[in-house]
This record gives structure tokens, sequence and C-alpha cells, in this order.
């Protein structure tokens, strides 16, 4: 650097002035207004008010979870009272079954009594006869063991139910000595009536059904063993009572 221009270098400034020139500077500096500390408010509820929206939409959304958990619980006790009551009525149900199985038991206990009971005076009554002189006037009737009896003793009524009928014919035509054997016989055999009970109770299943040969029909007669079919050509309800007893 030559002298001319170490003569042109301005002057250093001392410090303390620069210090009071920051210290005016900062005097001159204008002071916060009012709207700026309106607008800072404003952006601090701004920011407060999105902080609130936020937690107000997820308050909306755990509130419809706590709905939809709410409803799904409410679903799943109403099943568990429907369940409850299914299984009371099905309770009540085998109940009520059970109690009218106990009452059919009963009443089969009694018909069976009274079928006991019958069945023994249907013993003391061939008892009896059998004790009577000319008592085997009916059993010394051979007959053709293949074919058997449907019910015991069908053979027998049989028998005497035809000797009544020919005891009345032979009276009615003057047959006075056949009629009178015939009553012999009779007088000490009696019929045990079985013959009627069956051939009435087969009058029912038809009287039941209209007189019409049904499948219900068709099952009680296989039961019983009488055939319902000449050939292909299915018999009448009086056709079968009269070919059968």
């Amino acid at each position: 650097m030559n002298y001319e221009d170490f003569i042109r270098k301005p002057e250093p400034q001392p410090q303390a002035a620069e210090v009071e020139v920051k210290v005016e500077d900062q005097e001159k500096a204008e002071p916060i207004s009012d709207t700026a500390l309106e607008m800072t408010t404003e952006v601090e509820l701004d920011v407060h008010k999105e902080v609130v929206a936020e937690l107000a939409a997820d308050k909306a959304v755990q509130d419809e979870k706590i709905a939809e958990l709410e409803k799904a619980n409410q679903a799943l006790l109403d099943k568990i009272a429907e369940l409850e009551k299914a299984l009371a009525a099905g309770t009540s149900d085998l109940q009520r079954k059970m109690e009218d199985q106990q009452k059919e038991i009963v009443k089969l206990k009694s018909v069976n009594d009274e079928m006991a009971s019958a069945l023994a005076k249907v013993g003391e009554t061939l008892a009896h006869n059998s004790e009577l002189p000319g008592s085997n006037q009916v059993s010394v009737l051979d007959r053709n063991p293949e074919v058997d009896d449907r019910f015991e003793g069908e053979t027998r009524d049989h028998v005497l139910e035809v000797l009544k009928v020919a005891r009345d014919t032979a009276e009615s035509e003057g047959r006075l000595r056949r009629a009178q054997l015939l009553e012999a016989v009779l007088a000490v055999n009696e019929p045990a009536g079985t013959l009627e009970k069956k051939r009435a109770a087969l009058e029912k299943i038809f009287a039941d059904n209209m007189n019409i040969i049904n499948g219900q029909v068709i099952n009680e007669l296989d039961k019983l063993g009488i055939r319902y079919k000449d050939g292909e050509k299915y018999l009448l309800a009086k056709e079968i009572a009269k070919r059968s007893y």
C-alpha cells in the first residue's frame, strides 16, 4: 500500500459507538402492534381448532366402533337368549314326550292285564269243557297241519260256528235228530269268542279307511297274514272279510 492509499483509508470507528448505534437502532425499532398480537392469537386459535377437530374426529371413530361392538354384543346376547329359550322348549317337549310314553306304558300294561285275564277265562272255559262228557266231540276232528291257526282257537271257533248254523238249519228243515246231536255238541263246547272279535277288528280297519284298500290297510292285513289280492287283482273289503273270517 502506498501513501495515497493509506491516506484515503477510512479510520476505524470505536466499538462503543457501534453499541450506541445498535441501541439507537433498537430504540428506533417499531413496537409490536395489536394487529400483530391478534394475528398471533388467531393462528394459535386455528391450531387449537384443528387439534380439537382431529380429537372430535377420533372420538367419532371410536364412538362408531363402540356402537358396532355394542350392537354385536347385543346380537350375541339375543342369540344366547334364543338358544336358552329353544333349550327350555326342547326340555319341556322331551319331558312331555316322556310323560306321554309313561302314560302309554301304563295303558299297555292295563291292556296286557285285560288280555291276560281274558286268556285266563278262555283257559278256564276250555278246562271246564274238557271235563264234561262228550267234550271231545269237536277236538276229535283232524286238521291239515299245514293250515295253521291265525290265532289260538281259530279252527275250533269256526267249527263251532258252522255247527251252530247247521243246527239251526237242521231244526228249520225238520231234521230233529241232527239238530239234537249238534245241540249236544254245542252245549259242552262254548266258543271263546275270539273269532267274533277278530272279525269286528277287521271290519273296523276297513271302516276307518272308508273301505279303501290303501297302504295303511295293506300293512295291517300283512301283519294279520290276510290275503287281499286274487292273482293281480285287489279284492274288495267285504270280499276280504268274507274270505278271512
